[in-house]
């Protein structure tokens, strides 16, 4: 199984979730010819201050669209408004439908608890499809899968009612300016959005250099915080010289709704411990 492509789904609740929380890993995979798709299971249309609905949509699938564009997969923004999302049957076999679709080996996406109901619920619709996939007779015009995928949770840092425990730590030091790059297209979130709700939007520079630079100093910080909060993990996985030096890390936990994520297939599936 090593030598063949591996094949990865992220499943975010907005456009931009998938690219903070597994962009790193989407470059390294892309870099060594696997498949990779980032899926916003709602098309972004409330997250601003100043626009919405329709022209705000557009835009958010226009910057998606650019952040994939940098590394090489495919991004899709799937019609759901923006914290609308609901559980329900109808946007579970659309789920189930995207999986089979891409037939990945490796799905990643929310834990179930989080402060956006979008992101519960994201989390929900694909735990509700994991075992679903593999049956014929729900949605029986897509084929149905013969395994059930592997899935593991993007991490977080909420601790109630249990904090986010990772079963892989991968290192994305040698990728982290081009998922700088890729959060750099989001324009409308980061240098928009998320100052004005945090108060903070007087601080955001003018010019796009500006801008990065300003952005990317926030993000090392938060990417470094991974790798040192997990700093025994990334030891264990690449060894104690170079899991000492890795600076920049994302974290994955494993989902039991998935097929199992083993010490065996770990490194097939996370092919970067060599």
């Amino acid at each position: 199984m090593s030598s063949k492509q591996i094949r990865v789904l992220v499943f975010g609740a907005h456009p931009d979730d998938c690219d903070i929380k597994a962009g790193g890993v989407a470059v390294l995979y892309s870099q060594h010819g696997h498949s990779v798709k980032f899926v916003s299971v709602t098309n972004g249309d409330a997250g601003h201050h100043e626009i919405g609905g329709g022209p705000l949509a557009k835009r958010r699938e226009t910057e998606a669209q650019a952040a994939a564009e940098i590394i090489g997969i495919d991004y899709e923004l799937l019609d759901n408004h923006d914290g609308e999302l609901m559980p329900s049957l109808e946007n579970r076999y659309q789920i189930i439908r995207s999986i089979r679709e891409f037939q990945p080996n490796l799905i990643m996406t929310h834990r179930p608890n989080d402060y956006h109901p979008d992101h519960r619920y994201t989390s929900m619709l694909v735990q509700d499809a994991a075992y679903m996939v593999t049956v014929p007779n729900i949605c029986p015009l897509t084929p149905h899968l013969d395994k059930n995928p592997v899935i593991v949770y993007l991490s977080d840092n909420f601790k109630k009612p249990y904090p986010f425990s990772p079963d892989v730590v991968v290192g994305i030091d040698a990728v982290v300016e081009k998922k700088i790059d890729m959060l750099h297209c989001h324009t409308s979130q980061f240098y928009e959005w998320l100052p004005y709700n945090n108060g903070t939007l007087n601080s955001v520079p003018d010019g796009g250099v500006n801008r990065r630079e300003w952005l990317a100093g926030r993000l090392r910080n938060r990417f470094s915080n991974i790798a040192d909060q997990y700093r025994h993990r990334l030891i264990e996985l690449y060894g104690e010289q170079i899991g000492n030096n890795i600076q920049y890390a994302e974290a994955f936990e494993s989902c039991e709704y998935g097929s199992s994520l083993t010490p065996e297939n770990i490194p097939t599936l996370f092919p970067f411990f060599h």
